[in-house]
C-alpha cells in the first residue's frame, strides 16, 4: 500500500501559517520522524530526495512531517524576514503537530532528521528524548555563514569587486542591515543565529544516525566530522557514522539524486 500524504498549512501566529507534508505510514507508526531541511538554495535542490526518502521512510513504517521553515517554500513571509528564533519556534511547532498526529511517543520514538544546516538547526535541548538522523551535517555556524557569504564573492570576482566585500558583508550584518546573497536577503537576526549554532550534543543522550556521500571509493571522514562525533561519543551518545555512495545533490547544476542514501536510512531507522 502507497503510503498516504498530507498536505496542509499549519498555523503558527499572528496570521501566519507553514506549509507541512505529513507521510502516514500504513499501520502502527514505529518512530516519527520530522524533517529539517538545508539553507537557502540548498533546500529547493534537495526537494526531490527529501521527498523520495520521506515516502521510503513511511513505506517502511514511519511517521515522517516536513515543514517549510518561516520565509522559506511556500510558507509565510519572505527569507530576509525570519529569524533563527523563528526556525526554533517552528521546530517547536512542528513537533507538537507530530505528537497530535502520533500521540503514543513510547511506542515510536522521534527522530529529528536533517540535512546540511538543518542539524544546526535541530541541535538544541527540546526538552524531551530525541533521535537524529543527519545528511551531510555541518557541524559549525560559523563556517556555514561564511560558505553562504563566499556565494557573494564568487558572483563578484569577475568585475573586480570582491577585495574587502567579505568585511564589508560582515559589518552590514552587524549594523542590522540585510544583505543580498545569491538571490536572497539575508537578515541580520537570522545571519546572528546561524553563526553561533553548532551541531552538538544537548540534552539526554540518544542514537545518532551519521550519514555523509562522496563519490568516491575509498571516501574517509573528515577531521571535522571526526572531532564533531567524538564529541557526541564522550557526551553518551551513540554514534554510526557511514560513506554513502552518491553526489553532493544540494549542490550540484542539475537535480540528482543518491538512491543508496534513501536505503541506507531506511536501514537506519530499523
Amino acid at each position: 500500500m502507497i503510503p498516504h500524504a498530507d498536505v496542509f498549512f499549519l498555523p503558527a501566529g499572528n496570521g501566519e501559517q507553514r506549509l507541512c507534508l505529513f507521510h502516514s505510514p500504513a499501520g502502527t507508526p514505529r518512530s516519527k520522524v520530522l524533517y529539517l531541511h538545508p539553507f537557502a538554495e540548498e533546500m529547493n535542490k534537495s526537494r526531490r530526495m527529501a521527498a523520495l526518502a520521506c515516502r521510503a521512510l513511511a513505506e517502511a513504517g514511519h511517521a515522517v512531517l516536513q515543514i517549510d521553515l518561516r520565509g522559506c517554500g511556500d510558507s509565510s513571509a519572505d527569507f530576509g524576514d525570519a529569524s533563527w528564533a523563528d526556525w526554533q519556534a517552528d521546530v517547536r511547532l512542528a513537533l507538537a503537530e507530530l505528537d497530535r498526529r502520533v500521540p503514543d511517543s513510547d511506542a515510536a520514538p522521534l527522530w529529528l532528521w536533517s540535512l546540511r544546516a538543518g542539524a544546526l538547526l535541530a541541535a538544541a535541548d527540546w526538552g524531551r528524548p530525541v533521535n537524529h538522523l543527519v545528511w551531510q551535517p555541518m557541524t559549525n555556524g560559523k563556517l556555514a555563514l561564511q560558505q553562504f557569504l563566499r556565494l557573494k564573492l564568487a558572483a563578484e570576482m569577475a568585475s573586480g569587486a570582491s577585495k574587502g566585500l567579505m568585511d564589508q558583508l560582515k559589518t552590514e550584518l552587524a549594523a542590522g542591515r540585510p544583505v543580498e546573497i545569491a538571490g536572497y536577503r539575508l537578515g541580520s537576526a537570522l545571519a546572528s543565529g546561524l553563526e553561533s549554532a553548532k551541531f552538538a550534543p544537548t540534552g539526554a543522550p540518544g542514537r545518532v544516525e551519521w550519514l555523509e556521500l562522496s563519490t568516491r571509493d575509498d571516501a574517509t571522514l573528515t577531521p571535522v566530522s571526526e572531532q564533531a562525533i567524538k564529541s557526541w561519543q564522550d557526551a553518551g551518545w551513540t554514534v554510526r557514522p557511514q560513506i554513502v555512495q552518491g553526489p553532493g545533490f544540494w549542490a550540484t547544476s542539475e537535480i540528482e539524486l543518491a538512491p543508496a542514501l534513501i536505503a541506507r536510512t531506511v536501514e537506519a531507522l530499523s
